[in-house]
């Protein structure tokens, strides 16, 4: 097993400034323990694309989204977010550890919606919505107020405004936590099994949300789902984990019609 070198940064790799690429994995090996992850892991995912990370549990593909979160940091490899490293900075000709300023600087360019709702149990849904605009970005209330209402009107729940969350249901609560990311204006959405707290009569309504939202703006969208219908119908490209690698990518109707990889073939009969 290679020597945990999780305080020596990476080998500096050229910062891409390429417009093809918004999220770019250089190398990224992730252990917890002696259980390695994700293995010396490479990928890029495309500014306004949509991508699925398809796999068995304890595979890597919600470890990749906590990465980019900087809830993790990689034992190993580089993450860049827009041509910029995300837990590095670059000095000279060197990679130091990035401060806690640069990270966060990075991290406004990505939105993350949980499991689990994770919203403000004291706060009405207004101000759950308009709570990270204003002390984060610094926008002004009424800003934060008129994109909030936007963004509820955009996930059905205009109705809804001055309930607190513990009067809404699980469905109303992760359409609420979809606008909540939404209103930082994310570059990059990352979705972590965004339906599997939800009772199941509740799930349609959610993925409806998320499939208006993938085909009506540009925002990228990066989705851990067992859902393959809707991976199916939001991706531009499914990637298939196994072990922390990628074993197979392609279109969705490569993947789920034609996979090349007899793990693929095995996986996808199980869920479909």
């Amino acid at each position: 097993m290679s020597t945990d070198n999780s305080q020596t940064p990476p080998s500096p790799v050229p910062v891409s400034k390429d417009s093809t690429e918004l999220i770019r994995f250089d190398q990224v090996t992730k252990r917890f323990g002696g259980n390695t992850v994700l293995d010396h892991l490479d990928f890029t995912v495309a500014p306004g694309k949509h991508v699925t990370l398809i796999g068995p549990s304890g595979s890597g593909k919600t470890t990749i989204l906590r990465l980019l979160m900087t809830l993790l940091k990689p034992d190993e490899g580089s993450i860049q977010v827009a041509g910029e490293y995300l837990t590095h900075e670059q000095k000279g000709d060197k990679l130091v550890p990035a401060g806690e300023k640069h990270s966060r600087e990075i991290r406004k360019k990505i939105g993350m919606v949980f499991q689990q709702f994770n919203l403000f149990p004291n706060m009405k849904v207004l101000r759950n919505i308009t709570e990270a605009p204003v002390h984060v970005l610094g926008m002004t209330k009424d800003e934060a107020d008129e994109r909030a209402r936007e963004l509820l009107e955009l996930v059905g729940l205009t109705e809804h405004i001055d309930k607190y969350p513990t009067q809404l249901s699980g469905g109303q609560q992760q359409r609420v936590a979809i606008a909540r990311a939404l209103a930082m204006r994310p570059q990059v959405l990352l979705l972590d099994e965004v339906t599997s707290a939800l009772d199941p009569e509740l799930v349609a309504g959610v993925l409806d949300v998320l499939r208006d939202i993938a085909h009506t703006t540009d925002i990228t969208m990066l989705c851990v789902t067992h859902e393959m219908n809707f991976a199916r119908d939001i991706s531009d490209d499914v990637l298939m984990f196994d072990a922390g690698r990628v074993i197979e990518s392609g279109p969705p109707e490569k993947i789920f019609s034609e996979p090349e990889q007899e793990r693929t073939r095995e996986f996808l009969s199980a869920v479909l």
